[in-house]
Parts: C-alpha cells; structure tokens; sequence
C-alpha cells in the first residue's frame, strides 16, 4: 500500500511491520495507536498469528495486503528485505520468549525493531540478542512507555540539574489486581507460563517497568538487591508479588513492590524520589501532575503544561494544560522518539539530540534485575549483585 498522503516536504512515513497482536491481543492494538497517533509509521506487513488463519483475518482487517500478510516471521523478514517498498521497522508484541528469535531475524537484515518489554524470557536470551546485535545497522527500541510521560521527563530533568540534590531514597510500586485469581483468559495463560513469561512473574512484567522508572529518572544503576517472591494464588508457577530492597551507587537505597494480586488495585505505578534538598512524586493514575517538596517549604505540584516546567516536558506533550494526557500517549511518544531516529537513520544524518528512548541496554538491565530477585528469593532474600 503506498504512502498517499504526504504534505510537502514532510518525510514518507516510516513503512512498519509487525510480529503478533493479531485478533484478541491487547498489546498489539496499543502498539497500532501509539504508531499512529503522530502519522509518523505506516502498517504494511505483518505475521500477526502463529495460527495462519487468524493472521490472514487479523491482516484483512488492519487493511493489510493479503500478499503481505505472512504466517512465519523468518518469511517475512526475508521476503520484506527484498522488497524495494519493503519494510523499515518491525514491532514484536509476541509472548517474552519470541522477541529473541524474532528481533534477530529482522536485525541481521537491517531492519529496525520496536520491541515490547521486557527484553526477553532471560537473561541469556537478552546478553544473546545483545551479542548479536554489534554491528548491525538498525535501531533497537524497547517500549518502556512509562518513560514517554511527560511529567517523568520533567523529574529526570530536576534530578539532571540537581535540584533535588544528592538522591537518597527511591520508592517505586507497581500494584494491579487483574491477577488475584486463577484466570483463563489468553493473556493470563501465557503471561504465568514460564516457558513463555520467562521465570519472572509479575517481576518480569511489570517488575521491569517500575525499576525502569527508577533508573530512567534517578541516572542511578542498583548495586546489590536483595528479594522476597511469592505465587500467592495456588498453583501458579511465577511469582505474583515481589517486595525488592536495593542499594543504588553511590549510597542512595531503594525499595520496589510489584504485585498482581494487590485487590482494588487497578494499574497504580507510583515512584517517589528524595534528594538531600527536595523530594518529588509521580502517579500513572494522576499522570499529568507532578508533586514536589523542598526541604523546610511547602509542597506544590507542577502540571504538564505549566509555566514551571521545562522544554523537556513540553517537547512530549501535544494539548494544553488541562486536557489529560496518558498512557497512549506515552506510548506514542516512544514510537515518535522512535520515528525520529528512523527517519533520521534513512537521511544519514544525526537525530536531535533531545531524541531518546529505551534500547538493548535498559532490556539487558531489566534482565538482569529480574534475573537477580529470582536468584535472591531463592536464598531466602539474599543480597545478589544484578548481572548487567
């Protein structure tokens, strides 16, 4: 399908494809939004199902050419290298333990890849995908899309600049209930499955994304994590609540509760950092605000668009103050961090150096903390150095 709708001077959108997120999958239409949102990629191909037939149905309504609709993403990425209007990027919203496999077929053809976190189903997996990918001539994005809020940009950029002074404390939870009982439901299958999930959990799933709100925002990288896991509903064979004490370089201490099990609770990631001159705090439910505390004044709150917060915030924010932005448009803002760099990556040139996102580092790290609290836990909450 060719590109038909271009403004003058403006770059031919990025020619995406996609591997999973057929019929029924929550994670691929999120992605499909989030590529959207700035009419910055196009959907072209994809191998959405390992089932054929619903990958044909799913293509036919995406409005996909059937002839690029493909049951086998090795196929894929050798018959879309080929192609002249072949694609430019892949996004992988599969199961954990396909992004692998998946991202190597299309990386070694120079293909981009837009993968969903975490990185892998294991840390060897992840150190494999790093290995392999010296070299290569394409991006590799990885969707913490927490990190695309706007107000998460702006504590980075106070805690850069030293306004909370030297960290101290670093408090992140991630707590949702979707899983307090045994569900049979697609997502839940796969996701307590550690043949798929990998042996993390809710460590692995949303674990990852609250220790990568905590080093996205702090700069810091934890030392040594000691751990507590539980599976509390019976039978299930991944932990679904984590409790994590860390210690970050440089002296400052950390703690980390993950839980899927955590009644009334819908999808409360909340991160709270302290400094030896002010504190800040974040909510994903009241994304749009940002709390601070100085020491010996009182507390006020920074808006998304406000007058006191930084270029940073405002770069990613796309309404006015007021009007509430949230998790797709995070989303969104990863897959246009992404687009820049792309299209950027196709002229030869440098992107803006304001441009940024996850990539194979921050998956290798996230990894290697999934990793290291199912070693600990083990040992009965044993400190363990985080394999990086």
């Amino acid at each position: 399908m060719a590109d038909t709708n271009q403004n003058a001077g403006r770059p031919a959108r990025v020619r995406l494809g996609m591997v999973g997120g057929g019929q029924g999958a929550f994670i691929g239409a999120v992605h499909r939004i989030a590529a959207r949102m700035d009419d910055q990629f196009q959907l072209v191909a994809g191998a959405f199902s390992s089932d054929p037939d619903r990958g044909a149905a799913s293509a036919a309504e995406l409005g996909v050419d059937p002839s690029r609709s493909y049951a086998d993403f090795a196929e894929m990425a050798k018959r879309e290298a080929r192609r002249k209007d072949g694609i430019e990027a892949v996004a992988i919203v599969t199961p954990n333990h396909m992004h692998v496999p998946v991202a190597l077929e299309f990386l070694k053809r120079g293909i981009h890849v837009i993968c969903d976190k975490p990185l892998s189903a294991s840390l060897n997996d992840a150190r494999k995908l790093v290995r392999a990918s010296k070299g290569k001539d394409a991006l590799f994005v990885l969707t913490h899309n927490y990190t695309g809020y706007p107000m998460i940009r702006q504590a980075r950029a106070m805690i850069e600049a030293g306004e909370l002074g030297e960290i101290r404390v670093v408090q992140v939870e991630y707590a949702q209930d979707w899983l307090a009982e045994p569900l049979e439901e697609t997502q839940a299958v796969w996701r307590t499955d550690p043949e798929k999930t990998g042996l993390g959990g809710a460590t692995g799933d949303i674990g990852t994304h609250a220790y990568n709100l905590a080093s996205y925002v702090t700069g810091l990288r934890c030392e040594a994590l000691a751990a507590d896991l539980q599976a509390f509903v019976p039978g299930r064979r991944v932990d679904d609540n984590g409790h994590v004490l860390m210690r970050f370089e440089g002296g400052a201490r950390g703690m980390l509760w993950c839980s899927q099990v955590a009644a009334g609770q819908e999808n409360n990631l909340r991160l709270r950092v302290f400094g030896t001159r002010a504190g800040i705090e974040w909510s994903q439910e009241d994304p749009n605000y940002l709390r601070v505390g100085a020491l010996g004044q009182p507390r006020y709150r920074l808006s998304r668009n406000g007058a006191a917060t930084g270029p940073e915030a405002g770069r990613v924010s796309r309404i006015p103050a007021g009007h509430p932005e949230g998790y797709l448009e995070a989303f969104a803002n990863i897959y246009a961090e992404a687009a820049r760099a792309i299209i950027a990556h196709r002229d030869g040139s440098a992107p803006d150096a304001a441009v940024h996102f996850p990539g194979l580092q921050e998956g290798l790290e996230g990894m290697g903390f999934v990793d290291a609290c199912v070693r600990s836990s083990k040992r009965n909450a044993a400190w363990i150095k985080p394999a990086f």
